[in-house]
């Protein structure tokens, strides 16, 4: 079952029009190269898979393979590369722009670097996760939470396939992905490190525990989190800090990007299990914590949080507002103490408590409660 991604593809279309490159970012099988091909055909000579053997023998002389391409042309997972990004500055900065490059890739800090210092001033950067609650639509809003938004998993023919699936993934992002970006490490270690953070979903990351129980050292286990989160498996929340005299939280908060991997990481076996799962509660967050930051796009994210208990799951900035946002698995969200010192301490524009029921309306002066399937547009 194919999925039309129309505001993806729409933003997409849009960048191709005002930038020389765009480079597409995004975890491994999210659908970066369904989407490319959509606007190039494999077999028209200007699409490039560099893991494909014989595209990468190709490109041990780029600039004779692309230098006389016409049109756009698409250059799949291609941090295998690095050195490429020297020849394309050259081939962008050509007068009356005779090709224009889409790229993809799915290792984020590396790639982005070598972009920024490539290519500065000459490229957009759209970064791409799973399927979201507007592609799949509201009546399905519970198998993209069970299932995750990674497309095999979400279309599978049944549960049994969607978690074979996730699986499968999961051992080839440890044996094989992570090499990649430059993890030495065994992949039964990575993978023992990852089914611990899966513990820490939702909450604020402390290495101690991890480390004690690897017999490793602090260090190792934060670059252990950090391969994840090259790799978009794992989002670090940062912090906010206020000038208040208060004690604020300084460590960054932790959530797996796609619930379905996070499940299979728990050992949650059906929607049902997942309903009462002392976890439930933190996997519906993050959930909800994705689908807002992929319909805000804002400026910047963060959460927010004292050592006294006050705290905020998600502070966004975009447009020079300051917007609030909690998730509450709840039937009718209410005014808590916390969201009130929030309002006043961070000074927000507005607070909104998203959670899974059906009606909108006011909490209090400035606070409103917001279903998650108010995120989508009107149909």
């Amino acid at each position: 079952m194919l999925i039309d991604r129309t505001t993806l593809r729409a933003r997409l279309e849009l960048a191709l029009g005002r930038s020389r490159a765009v480079v597409l970012v995004g975890p491994r099988q999210c659908g970066k190269t369904t989407l490319a091909k959509s606007f190039v055909d494999p077999q028209s000579g200007r699409y490039f898979d560099l893991e494909d053997p014989t595209v990468e023998a190709q490109f041990a002389a780029p600039m004779s393979v692309l230098s006389g391409l016409r049109g756009l042309v698409v250059i799949d997972e291609v941090q295998h590369a690095p050195d490429l990004f020297k020849v394309l500055r050259v081939l962008i900065d050509r007068d009356g722009l005779p090709a224009k490059f889409l790229l993809l890739g799915s290792a984020s800090p590396n790639l982005l670097r070598q972009t920024s210092e490539s290519l500065a001033g000459r490229i957009e950067i759209i970064e791409i996760g799973g399927l979201t609650l507007e592609e799949v639509g509201a009546d399905r809003q519970a198998q993209l939470w069970w299932r995750g938004g990674y497309p095999p998993s979400f279309t599978a023919g049944n549960d049994a396939a969607s978690r074979q699936w996730r699986r499968d993934y999961m051992r080839t992002v440890v044996e094989r992905d992570l090499r990649h970006v430059g993890v030495n490490a065994a992949p039964p270690a990575v993978f023992r490190f990852w089914a611990m953070v899966a513990h820490f979903h939702g909450q604020t990351w402390n290495a101690a525990d991890p480390a004690r129980s690897m017999g490793v050292n602090e260090s190792t286990v934060r670059r252990y989190l950090d391969w994840l989160t090259q790799l978009y498996l794992v989002r670090q929340l940062q912090p906010w800090y206020e000038n208040l005299g208060k004690r604020q939280v300084k460590a960054p908060k932790i959530y797996f990007h796609d619930t379905g991997l996070l499940h299979e990481m728990m050992g949650i076996t059906s929607a049902a299990e997942l309903h009462v799962h002392p976890r439930s509660g933190a996997s519906w967050e993050g959930f909800a914590l994705e689908q807002v930051l992929r319909v805000a796009q804002p400026d910047e994210a963060y959460f927010w949080a004292t050592h006294t208990g006050a705290e905020l799951d998600l502070l966004l900035f975009k447009g020079g507002r300051r917007v609030g946002v909690e998730f509450k698995r709840v039937d009718a969200p209410r005014l808590t103490p916390s969201m009130r010192i929030a309002m006043h301490d961070l000074r927000l524009d507005a607070l909104y408590v998203v959670y899974p029921g059906p009606r909108r309306y006011a909490i209090a002066e400035g606070m409103e409660a917001l279903p998650l399937t108010a995120l989508l547009p009107p149909a």
